[in-house]
């Protein structure tokens, strides 16, 4: 006997069989158990998702000689075996891609009027139906609406919103959904069970990913990898043999963006393209990662059917970085990037540059909190805390670091004096070079170096202030003056501290609208852009 592909070996047989379209399954059993059978079904969905199976099932159903009509239909009397082979007299399967013309309807509408051989009805099973040309289509119009009582007829279709509108109104639809991941993986472990095989839970979670919702290919892939490595699957053999990326890479992945690790995520990115990774495939992954983040931080028990425990445990620990709108610009961002990776010749350029402005825009200010800090001061209330930002932790001070020299070649036997010694002469600096923001500078305390990194603290009570100093203008002046007085790189961080008193208690005094006016023209560059 010839081998028998797994898809067609565990093709489902019954209602039961079918995977995660309850919602069809159980209307259709009502409707056969209570006699209430329609003329027409139109049953749409992706590929691989059940549609053609559904009808046969029906059809099996209907036909059953073992106490049909029934919902549990025997499987074993010639009717179910007949229609399980596809050489059913009575059960005729077409293909509108292959059978599209009008003289092959009108064929179908000849032999319709023939009662059937051996059966209660006779099912027509028209697969791709939105492929017959439109005066195919308008010569089934009559007979689809009123077919003599024996004939049911069953179309399936990927792209309902090909067919006329004639059709639509003329069939009960059911919508078949993408198949949930977690309910994908546990079929083939099913599968893997019966076949005497090893699949890991991990390549399980893989192939049910790379197969975007439809049984079939998922069947299909893990037929291949049994043909590739035997007995025993493992995830590196899913990755290895379909370019796939892990969910744990591109859970890091996405955990370096999130908090700010620009150099880690593009070596990250650097060591996938070298491994011959698809970049529109990690692209995309990365897309659907951050959409599944976004609805784990609105509601966390709704991916319980799509994302394994692992994955959920790294939602978990990534969700308070960052707010939701936020991760909504993520997604933006890389999607727009998506979109002109179609037709770029480097694609790896456009992720690179992806996860870079992604990384700056999650260390801007929005105008919104701008506004809302505003409203605050003019009502006299303290600013509001400081949202997640990336890289937002303490820098360890220089009198904290171990021995020896840093990467940046700040040796690590300077005192904390040092830095102090260095902010004291900026700050005397900007008394004659930009005595406008010597005020705002007073409230800065320097926390200390590591590596370039040049840490400022400022009280929870002055964020406008840090917000102002922390513009690109006024970091790149400050910058600039740091190396001049230091004579080395700096790259400034700001972050406020709550244990750190104002300076300039004196400052709460003023009246709220002069504060605002004064914050106003801090932001007017921004606000314009």
């Amino acid at each position: 006997m010839s081998y028998e592909v797994f898809a067609r070996k565990y093709r489902p047989q019954t209602f039961d069989d079918i995977v995660g379209q309850t919602h069809v399954t159980r209307t259709l059993k009502n409707a056969v158990a209570q006699n209430r059978l329609a003329h027409a079904y139109l049953f749409v969905g992706p590929r691989g998702t059940g549609k053609t199976s559904t009808a046969r099932i029906l059809a099996k159903a209907l036909n059953c000689t073992q106490g049909g009509p029934t919902v549990t239909p025997c499987g074993k009397c010639d009717n179910c075996r007949e229609i399980a082979g596809g050489n059913s007299l009575d059960v005729i399967e077409l293909d509108a891609a292959s059978n599209r013309g009008i003289d092959d309807v009108r064929e179908l509408r000849d032999n319709v009027r023939y009662a059937p051989a051996k059966s209660r009805f006779k099912v027509y099973i028209i697969d791709e139906v939105h492929m017959l040309t439109k005066e195919a289509a308008n010569a089934l119009l009559k007979t689809l609406e009123e077919p003599p009582k024996h004939v049911i007829f069953c179309l399936a279709t990927t792209e309902p919103e090909k067919l006329p509108i004639t059709i639509l109104s003329r069939c009960q639809r059911f919508d078949l959904h993408r198949i949930a991941t977690n309910l994908i993986a546990q079929q083939l472990q099913s599968i893997a069970t019966k076949e005497k095989l090893t699949l890991a839970p991990a390549a399980a979670h893989a192939i049910a990913r790379g197969a975007e919702g439809g049984m079939r290919d998922a069947e299909s892939m893990l037929d291949q990898l049994v043909a590739f490595c035997g007995e025993k699957v493992e995830e590196a053999d899913v990755l290895n043999v379909f370019g796939f990326t892990s969910q744990q890479m591109v859970a890091d992945f996405v955990g370096r963006i999130l908090r700010g690790e620009t150099a880690d995520a593009l070596a990250l990115l650097h060591e996938q393209c070298e491994a011959g990774k698809d970049m529109m495939k990690l692209m995309s992954d990365t897309i659907a990662y951050l959409r599944d983040l976004l609805v784990f931080k609105v509601k966390p028990d709704a991916l319980s059917d799509e994302a394994s425990a692992e994955t959920r445990a790294a939602f978990a620990e990534q969700a308070p970085l960052l707010e939701t709108d936020r991760v909504l610009e993520l997604i933006d961002q890389f999607a727009a990037a998506e979109g002109r990776m179609k037709w770029a010749p480097n694609k790896k350029l456009h992720v690179e540059v992806a996860v870079i402005r992604a990384i700056q825009t999650l260390d801007q200010t929005t105008l919104d909190e701008v506004i809302e800090n505003l409203n605050a001061l003019r009502d006299g209330n303290p600013a509001a805390p400081p949202p997640n930002r990336p890289g937002g932790g303490p820098v360890a001070t220089v009198a904290d670091r171990g021995p020896g020299v840093s990467d940046a070649g700040y040796k690590a036997n300077d005192s904390a004096a040092d830095v102090n010694e260095i902010w004291g002469k900026v700050v005397a600096q900007i008394k004659t070079r930009r005595p406008f923001i010597k005020s705002w500078i007073d409230e800065a305390r320097p926390l200390g170096a590591s590596g370039r990194n040049f840490e400022l603290g400022f009280p929870c009570d002055q964020r406008m202030v840090m917000e102002h100093l922390s513009s690109r203008a006024n970091r790149e002046f400050l910058e600039a003056l740091l190396k001049e007085i230091s004579g080395r790189e700096w790259a400034l961080k700001f972050s406020l501290k709550e244990n750190l008193p104002a300076k300039a208690p004196a400052a709460k005094s003023k009246n709220a609208p002069a504060i605002v006016r004064e914050a106003l023209e801090m932001f007017k560059g921004e606000i314009k852009t």
